[in-house]
């Protein structure tokens, strides 16, 4: 299982992702799953996955080492894309083409062709966006009004970011909120675990303008979760009893 998260604001972006996996109780391992792409200056395209480990490998492999263009017949990477609306499309086909290749067979071995991968960033003159991709290439985009996307394990953080996350939450806020909802996700779900790695990207600066990785020995995000639990602690204890079924 994983958890990643990619909250769009109007100061940036931030995008947070586990590294645990987890292919049976006594098979757990670490492997990294956000993804940088950057060319200061140029583009700064973070990817994050989630899914079927060897499915969503093969999908970086692709957009890192090349496709072929159905209408040139050219190889393009991914540091190619004009745009990253065209980086999203491009990580689409690459989704679709693995499909092509290793869909059936693992069908065929009861293994599903499981992948979500979650594309943020900014190119050039563009916009600073996010899209989640989904199995069958196909995407949808982060907005002001819903300025958050996530993928993997994503019911137990999703409700401090309902309740707190909005565009205009400042950048800071947001790694914030994000590590609070990891912290939330791996409360509930053993197999969303630390490492944590994190990318903040600032509006127009195109580039990234931090990369964190977070263990367990990390002292901000153990006292962000020793804090965290203690104020839903006095929050609760804060609130009236219910008065219903009193004598």
């Amino acid at each position: 299982m994983t958890y990643c998260v990619g909250i769009l604001v109007r100061e940036g972006l931030v995008m947070i992702a586990d590294t645990r996996t987890n292919a049976g109780l006594d098979n757990i391992a670490t492997y990294r799953k956000l993804h940088i792409f950057e060319r200061p200056g140029d583009r700064v395209v973070a990817i994050a996955s989630s899914g079927n480990l060897a499915v969503t490998q093969s999908v970086l492999s692709l957009v890192s080492e090349g496709l072929e263009n159905p209408e040139t017949g050219e190889i393009e990477t991914l540091m190619e894309m004009p745009t990253l609306f065209r980086t999203a499309q491009f990580v689409g086909r690459a989704i679709r083409e693995v499909y092509r290749i290793d869909g059936r067979a693992l069908e065929q071995n009861s293994a599903s062709f499981d992948v979500t991968m979650m594309v943020g960033g900014q190119i050039g003159g563009g916009r600073l966006r996010l899209f989640m991709v989904y199995r069958a290439g196909n995407f949808i985009e982060a907005t002001e009004d819903t300025p958050y996307l996530q993928i993997g394990e994503h019911k137990y953080g999703k409700p401090i970011l309902d309740r707190a996350a909005t565009f205009d939450t400042s950048l800071q806020d947001a790694l914030k909120l994000g590590l609070i909802s990891m912290d939330s996700t791996m409360r509930s779900n053993l197999s969303v675990g630390l490492p944590i790695d994190t990318v903040l990207v600032r509006r127009d600066a195109i580039r990234s303008c931090l990369r964190h990785r977070i263990d367990g020995y990390d002292p901000y995000f153990r006292d962000l979760r020793d804090r965290w639990s203690r104020a839903l602690r006095e929050a609760h204890l804060a609130i009236p009893v219910p008065p219903y079924g009193e004598s």
